[in-house]
């Protein structure tokens, strides 16, 4: 059985709620939003090699390790799941490269 998006991200809660010393997503939520966004970057970066370097199984298990440390992230910022899908959802009413070009330039 594949584990949902939803259903990683109540796993979490219920481990966030849990004793730093037997969670590490306690433990990282503990330690701040600072750290949580540390972690990401380190996934989000370590994907990308993994990505550039044609290795498919190591870019499986990093893109495990980012999603999971998206959903950290989120939740220590108490941000929920189903914010981010909606916003998904409002995105996907419009092709990418209208949305693109509807943002405000910088």
């Amino acid at each position: 059985m594949t584990l949902s998006i939803e259903a990683l991200d109540a796993r979490l809660a219920e481990r966030a709620n849990a004793s730093p010393e037997e969670s590490y997503t306690a433990k990282l939520i503990a330690r701040g939003t600072a750290k949580c966004a540390q972690k990401l970057g380190e996934e989000a970066v370590e994907t990308v090699i993994a990505a550039m370097s044609g290795d498919r199984e190591e870019l499986v298990k990093e893109g495990a390790d980012l999603v999971y440390h998206l959903l950290v992230l989120l939740r220590s910022e108490g941000v929920a799941l189903s914010e981010v899908s909606d916003e998904l959802d409002r995105r996907t009413a419009q092709s990418g490269l209208a949305e693109k070009a509807a943002r405000p330039r910088d």
